[in-house]
């Protein structure tokens, strides 16, 4: 049987068991969710978990399975008032988190979107003791939906004062150097390397983010950087060994709109 199959049936059941299990929930038909207060907002658990597992049961075993559901939504969400009364207002603390390209089982219940070809996007909660990456599962239970100010909040709480210099690569060939030590979030600004080029940049970067706490960047403006690329190469493999918080060993040239295109260390490649 098809989740889908077991729609109506599981969610007369589940409106059956609400007012016994969870007095104060309610099934949204509109979304085919249980709705919970939680403080002055409202956490939110979509049916489809139940449905699957529902489909994957004889229906003698439906009233079980969606009772031991009801009451692990209603666990959750009790949960998610300690957090609130932790964090307080949890959107303050929501920050960027730009990562290598995560694979499929590890991006799996995280509030991860792609950033380009090559990285991914993580939003986090940026706490001492209990931060860590927003799973979905936390983001439904707290009432976090629309999440366009994360960028925001990186920008003005964590990358305002990054500091930018040039520091030597070859004799007459600079690199720039973006960071901010201790940071987590100075990966964020691998979208928005044109900030710290010299304008105009008509052929891109050369681009290595090593840690995230620094982005490196060189400006292309002649084919000597055929010359710069495979010390560039090594200066990011081996801070990125080095580092405590890595984020990716290679190169990329930054072009176009924002586009990030790998780049081996040898030129002839």
């Amino acid at each position: 049987m098809e989740p889908l199959d077991a729609a109506a049936d599981v969610h007369a059941l589940i409106r059956d068991v609400l007012p016994a299990l969870a007095p104060s929930a309610w099934f949204d038909s509109g979304t085919s969710e249980v709705v919970l207060p939680v403080g002055r907002s409202e956490a939110r658990a979509s049916s489809w978990t139940v449905l699957e597992r529902c489909a994957r049961e004889p229906r003698s075993a439906w009233p079980r399975v969606v009772d031991e559901w009801v009451r692990e939504v209603g666990d959750r969400a009790f949960l998610a008032v300690g957090e609130m009364e932790l964090f307080g207002d949890v959107r303050e603390l929501l920050r960027l988190r730009i990562v290598p390209k995560l694979a499929p089982r590890d991006r799996e219940g995280l509030v991860v979107v792609p950033a380009g070809d090559h990285f991914d996007a993580m939003v986090m909660i940026e706490h001492p003791r209990y931060g860590g990456p927003l799973t979905k599962a936390r983001a439904g239970l707290l009432g976090l939906h629309k999440l366009g100010y994360v960028m925001t909040n990186t920008h003005d709480r964590e990358l305002a004062d990054v500091a930018v210099r040039d520091q030597p690569l070859l004799p007459g060939r600079n690199v720039r150097v973006v960071t901010k030590p201790g940071s987590r979030y100075v990966s964020a600004l691998l979208s928005e390397v044109d900030q710290f080029l010299p304008w105009p940049n008509e052929h891109g970067a050369l681009v290595g983010v090593p840690c995230h706490s620094t982005l490196l960047l060189y400006p292309i403006m002649s084919a000597a950087v055929r010359e710069v690329l495979p010390v560039f190469a090594d200066v990011v493999r081996e801070m990125h060994a080095d580092a405590e918080d890595p984020c990716a060993p290679g190169v990329y040239w930054s072009h176009g709109e924002r586009r990030l295109t790998p780049l081996p260390a040898d030129p002839n490649a």
